[in-house]
């Protein structure tokens, strides 16, 4: 069995596989200051709820924006697994070709991302990822990673809105049924959603067109992340949510480095 973790600034999601069937998904909070133990106990916990036996994991693979979480993580794995964790960074196999500035800088579940992405779709992509940040990745047909746009999370924007201006409340993010709205949490819910697809359709037509520049032919729109489906159906460039992309890019960078 192999276990998959996505390390981002809000949730950590695991992912169980058998081989390239994936037997369940778990999110849990990201929360640094747990031990290693801790972070033991609610995964194993995660096991026995959905019937799995943990002794049977042979290999861990782990994609982390979050640095300091990373000693209790990779400390609970070699404990609680007796494995060592593979952690995609500078030496991983992955076949895709950086062209950052300083290549580094990308962040690991992006890497992640296109490998699932250029496996999947096999086509230049411009990949979204709705997450604490919204990113935006342009990814060439034969792996080459151009680079990409990082813009403030719909929550994000939603909570500096409701704590920034004193009379306005804390909403939940669902679509109302109008742009045109009759009362303040509307207002604001048609504000952040409405608003959001529009800034995620103009980058992804300019990312499109300067990938055309370069030579590519006209990339397919994949999009991921918790708050995918909420934003995609209203965009006219989206063309598919894929909810599982970054684990099946742990599995697949899992598969290139045995």
């Amino acid at each position: 069995m192999i276990l998959v973790f996505d390390v981002g600034n809000t949730n950590i999601v695991v992912g169980a596989y058998d081989g390239k069937k994936l037997l369940d998904v778990w999110r849990m909070s990201t929360n640094p200051p747990r031990t290693s133990d801790e972070y033991g106990i609610i995964v194993i916990n995660l096991f026995e709820k959905s019937g799995f036996d943990y002794k049977k994991v042979d290999a861990v693979v782990v994609s982390s924006v979050v640095p300091n979480i990373m000693y209790s993580l990779e400390h609970m794995i070699r404990k609680y697994f007796e494995v060592e964790p593979l952690v995609v960074g500078p030496g991983v196999k992955t076949g895709i070709n950086i062209k950052y500035d300083n290549p580094k800088e990308v962040g690991a579940d992006r890497i992640v991302n296109a490998v699932a992405a250029l496996e999947i779709y096999k086509r230049p992509l411009v990949i979204v990822d709705f997450g604490t940040a919204t990113t935006f990745c342009a990814v060439g047909e034969k792996g080459e990673y151009y680079g990409g746009a990082i813009a403030p999370g719909i929550k994000i924007s939603s909570d500096a809105l409701f704590e920034k201006a004193a009379k306005l409340p804390r909403i939940e993010l669902v679509k109302p049924s109008s742009v045109i709205c009759k009362n303040t949490v509307n207002s604001m819910q048609a504000g952040i959603i409405y608003g959001y697809v529009g800034l995620v359709d103009y980058i992804v037509g300019k990312m499109k067109d300067e990938m055309i520049k370069l030579g590519e032919s006209e990339p397919y729109v994949v999009a991921t992340g918790g708050l995918a489906k909420l934003i995609a159906p209203e965009s006219s460039t989206i063309k598919e949510v894929n909810p599982i992309l970054t684990l099946e890019g742990l599995r697949i960078i899992y598969e290139k480095n045995r």
